[in-house]
Order: structure tokens, then C-alpha cells, then sequence
């Protein structure tokens, strides 16, 4: 795996640099702002780019904007945005890419290391991470969560799959169905999960979210 790391804090982007090379984790780059971030991943075409929100010059949106471009022009890299608060609104906007290998997590989340190089192979391996706290946040409602259990066989394996950050095509392939029987097995979910019709990649990042909620709680 190769990556780039998008930090303007020093401290933390060396000791993430050293804690993912102890593991075998090729660094390629470590820059301090994003238009350093998207030279390199342009140039280095890295594995995975983990990307700070914010960075120079004003500190607000800067990662967050570098890491859509990413995704944008090469949908393959795979994106890691640390965050030292729960954003609610990035975190939607960066999940709700149709692309995969996408994840959200706190800052504070580096310093579990298993669990933060756990999530990093699955981002890489084009899959989604979500940060716990961020889920609370998303999910205001408990009866959500106990709708899910009405869901079809079928109907959760869709959400599995969403939840990993599959296509509608790639869950076709996956389950070996049409693209057509995904689609109207995702509108059923959203029916059942009381997600209104207007912004779909919304309606399909909250059900994900439900579903992830529901895997954590079952641990």
C-alpha cells in the first residue's frame, strides 16, 4: 500500500507517518496543505490519501475540498478525512460520492492503533468507515434501527453491500442479480427505513449508516 499524507500539523502527520511505516505501509509523500496534497496524489498516484479537514490558508474546508477532488478525478484512491471534531455535514458530503473506499474518522481514533490500521486497509480495499460518533449524530432515531429487522434477506444483503461502498452495479455482480432488481430492492429499503424521496446519495449514505450502526451494536 502506498499513501499521502495531507496534514499541517507536523507532530501528528510524522507519528502517523511512523506508525504506518512500522506496519510496511510506504509513505510517499507528507505535505501541509491541499494543493500539496493533489500535486502528489497526482504525480505519486498513491493506495490511500489521509487528508486533515482543515489545513492552510484558512483553515475551514481545505481537505475536505482536496479529498472530493481526489475522488472526483481518480475514484480508485481511496480517501482517509481526519477530523478533530464531529462535522456531521463533511462527513455526508464526502460518503455521499458514488465512489468507493471512502471513511470519516476522529482525530482522536489514531491513538487505538489496531482499530485505526484496521480501518485503514478496508478504505484502501475500497471499503467505507464511518466514525462512531459521527453515526450517533446521523442517527436520530431509534425506531430506524428497529426497522431494519424487516428487511428481506435480499434486502440486507443490498445494505451489506452499500455499506461497503458498492455500485449498484457491483452489488448486481456481487449477488448476481440486475441492476434494475438492486435498484428496486434499494428504493424498498429506503421505503422501510422512512428515507423520503428527493436526495438519493443522502437517502443512501443515512442507510448505510442505520446498517452500521446496527453491526456495531452487535458487537
Amino acid at each position: 500500500m502506498r499513501v499521502v499524507l495531507a496534514d499541517d500539523a507536523v507532530l501528528l502527520r510524522e507519528g502517523v507517518r511512523s506508525l504506518l511505516e512500522d506496519e510496511g505501509i510506504s509513505v510517499v509523500a507528507s505535505v501541509g496543505d491541499g494543493g500539496e496534497l493533489l500535486r502528489a496524489v497526482a504525480e505519486l498516484r498513491p493506495t490511500l490519501a489521509i487528508v486533515d479537514v482543515r489545513m492552510p490558508p484558512t483553515h475551514t474546508t481545505e481537505g475536505l475540498e482536496a479529498a472530493l477532488a481526489i475522488k472526483r478525478r481518480f475514484p480508485d484512491i481511496g480517501v482517509l478525512v481526519l477530523s478533530q471534531y464531529v462535522l456531521r455535514e463533511y462527513a455526508t458530503e464526502l460518503l455521499s460520492t458514488e465512489s468507493v473506499g471512502v471513511g470519516y474518522l476522529l482525530k482522536n481514533r489514531v491513538t487505538d492503533i489496531d482499530r485505526f490500521l484496521e480501518s485503514v486497509q478496508r478504505i484502501a480495499e475500497g471499503g467505507t468507515v464511518i466514525d462512531p460518533d459521527v453515526v450517533r449524530q446521523l442517527l436520530t432515531t431509534s425506531e430506524r434501527q428497529n426497522t431494519l429487522s424487516t428487511l428481506t434477506p435480499r434486502e440486507s444483503e443490498v445494505l451489506e453491500a452499500m455499506a461497503e461502498g458498492l455500485s449498484n452495479r457491483g452489488i448486481g455482480e456481487r449477488l448476481f442479480v440486475s441492476v434494475s432488481s438492486v435498484e428496486k430492492a434499494i428504493s424498498s429499503i429506503f421505503d422501510k427505513l422512512g428515507l423520503q424521496a428527493g436526495e438519493t446519495t443522502s437517502r443512501r449514505v443515512a442507510a448505510v449508516l442505520a446498517y452500521l450502526n446496527r453491526e456495531r451494536g452487535e458487537r
